[in-house]
């Protein structure tokens, strides 16, 4: 489920807004877009795949939102892993579409995710929440 909008990196193109087939993205006039209907994504990384900055987080739960923290998620290289793996992008020409290694991506969301959780967990907070 998309997660985040990496306001580091967004450069308010609004292509998240145009491919995104469930609509979950908002336009924001002089702004980056904002994810306005979470509950809607469809999980299908065309967000990603279309951002030329790698300024999107779409986490590996398809079914529930889970807080994140953008420098968690900037420390490692998955914003720009999808792109990079699919072979789009910059990628391209150096890059083959190995969309077969999602299963090694998903692996390492679910890393990145247990580790917050954990982040989460010794800072008091209840994991999930």
């Amino acid at each position: 489920m998309i997660e985040l909008v990496i306001s580091s990196r967004c450069i308010d193109c609004d292509r998240c807004v145009r491919v995104c087939p469930t609509n979950v993205f908002d336009a924001v006039p002089g702004g980056h877009p904002v994810i306005a209907r979470q509950g809607d994504c469809q999980t299908c990384f065309l967000c990603e795949l279309y951002c030329p900055a790698d300024a999107l987080y779409v986490g590996p739960d398809c079914e529930h939102p889970e807080p994140v923290d953008e420098q968690a998620v900037l420390a490692t290289d998955w914003p720009a892993q999808y792109r990079r793996d699919a072979g789009w992008g910059k990628n391209r020409d150096r890059h083959p579409n190995e969309v077969w290694y999602m299963h090694e991506m998903a692996r390492e969301a679910l890393a990145i995710r247990a580790t917050l959780r954990e982040r989460r967990a010794g800072q008091g907070a209840e994991p999930g929440a």
